[in-house]
């Protein structure tokens, strides 16, 4: 026997506090809930992990071999991790073209980023097809600046695209940014308008009705506590055991328990805001109701709207797991109200007195590269994990489902390159040395950060460690997590 990993036991958040977008779509779910698992279970392929990535691996597989035994495995429910907590952002990947360029080249960049942009117009037809009611709309994504300092960041993107012969943005005009965004505190930015914003919540709760109607079998409430080699791969929960030829680990931030995948991931917090409805004074304000927004700071501010007109506003860079434990502080009501509603009142001062309804948490899973990985252990081929989506994963997960099914079945995915399928390496120092230093760094990014929005060069110390930071939502160029992991490398 060879025990692949193992789980801590952890407290489950409760999800009825777990953020704006469960409250709204759990009782809307005909599906209340799933049995827990109880006793064992034999499976072709055993899913770990009932978000997007996850549930998008199991109806992959069950498209391709409609006969597999496919059970998915959930500690809470379906949509309770990431899934359902984050900004409903439905990104391409031309934001991390220059990422995908320096780790696989540009030609298979482009290829990688063309596919990207395709799933977004897949995951709406997804919903259509399925009458998943999941308010998906394709509205397009603003890159904007809302400091002097911020202006041009996406510039060296730009031009590599350009380079390899595409242009997806359009840039704007300052005007034009402020606009559409509703706030004169946007300087400049470009557009993609083929990213599209959604109810992550209500999108996975779909997705898991129809995993049902497919066949896959679901158990919820049941988290995962070893899994070992014996043969087959068991599979371990409190209740029962799954014993299957192949696993998928689609876990997010949680997946930095197992010690093979700890040094090739960050994991932070992000941290999110609802406010009131405000339909009257959003309409007033200009902001373009189907438009998703995002600033270009490191500790990155985004933000669109809700079906009812609520700003929903998140700021990364929060709370920063020790060891790769991911506790309870990730989970439920933010412990960053205060600061987060700031950097709402200043990107949107004329709703300064919208009140905040709400607020909620959860882990980002920032890989060393910026960009995911889907490979298997080393201590277990025929255990996969995917992992490291770094702030952009309700897009990307669909590639990511049909990567990992195709390994699940042994037929890997054409075109799928190498670099993504393997576990990156990683020289970040190790704990407490890690976490004390990203505390440091993070501290130094927010000092930098606060100074350049009041027009002000911050000094020469603060910038040299904040560059240090190796998370990034987009590329900036220079400023890129895998240039200055590189950087880092060298100076080691």
């Amino acid at each position: 026997m060879t025990v692949v990993a193992r789980f801590p036991a952890r407290p489950v958040a409760s999800v009825a506090r777990s953020s704006f977008w469960l409250q709204e779509a759990l009782p809307r779910d005909p599906v209340a809930s799933r049995p827990s698992l109880a006793g064992e279970v034999d499976a072709d392929v055993c899913i770990v992990g009932g978000g997007f990535t996850g549930l998008w691996t199991a109806l992959e597989v069950k498209r391709r071999e409609p006969s597999a035994r496919v059970v998915l495995v959930e500690a809470d429910v379906c949509g309770s991790g990431a899934s359902g907590r984050n900004g409903g952002f439905v990104m391409t990947w031309w934001s991390k073209f220059l990422s995908l360029s320096k780790l696989c080249g540009p030609e298979v960049a482009l290829e990688l980023a063309q596919r990207a942009e395709r799933a977004v117009e897949d995951i709406g037809s997804f919903c259509q097809q399925h009458g998943i009611d999941a308010d998906f709309r394709q509205g397009g994504w603003l890159w904007t600046a809302t400091s002097r300092a911020q202006v041009d960041a996406w510039q060296e993107t730009v031009k590599a695209l350009a380079d390899a012969g595409a242009a997806p943005f359009v840039e704007l005009s300052s005007t034009e940014v402020a606009t559409r965004t509703g706030s004169p505190v946007h300087l400049a930015g470009i557009f993609d308008p083929k990213a599209a914003i959604v109810q992550p919540a209500a999108l996975v709760r779909g997705m898991a009705r129809v995993a049902d109607g497919e066949g896959v079998e679901i158990y919820e409430h049941s988290p995962v506590r070893e899994i070992r080699q014996e043969g087959v791969v068991h599979v371990q929960t409190p209740g029962g055991t799954v014993r299957a030829r192949r696993v998928t680990l689609t876990l997010n931030g949680w997946a930095a328990a197992i010690p093979e995948l700890r040094r090739a991931l960050v994991v932070v917090s992000s941290d999110m805001i609802a406010t009131e409805p405000a339909p009257q004074r959003l309409q007033e304000a200009g902001w373009t109701s189907d438009l998703a927004v995002s600033d270009s700071r490191r500790l990155v501010n985004y933000y669109r709207q809700s079906a009812d007109h609520r700003v929903i506003f998140g700021k990364g860079g929060g709370g920063l797991a020790m060891g790769g434990r991911v506790g309870p502080r990730f989970d439920g009501v933010s412990a960053r109200v205060a600061e987060v509603r700031a950097h709402f009142e200043r990107s949107y001062p004329s709703l300064w007195d919208v009140p905040t309804a709400m607020s909620w948490r959860g882990p980002i899973d920032y890989s060393v590269t910026a960009l995911p990985f889907l490979a298997p252990l080393r201590g277990s081929r025929n255990v996969l994990v995917a992992a490291g989506f770094s702030g952009n994963g309700v897009g990307p997960s669909y590639l990511a489902g049909q990567v990992l099914a195709g390994l699940a079945l042994d037929v890997p995915e054409p075109g799928w390159p190498e670099q993504l399928s393997r576990i990156p390496g990683s020289r970040l120092p190790p704990e407490p040395f890690r976490h004390g230093g990203g505390l440091l760094v993070r501290a130094a990014l927010a000092r930098k950060e606060n100074a350049e929005d009041l027009g002000r060069r911050p000094g020469a110390v603060i910038r040299v460690v904040a560059d240090l930071d190796p998370t990034a939502f987009v590329d900036r160029g220079s400023g890129t997590a895998s240039s200055r992991l590189r950087k880092n490398r060298q100076l080691t």
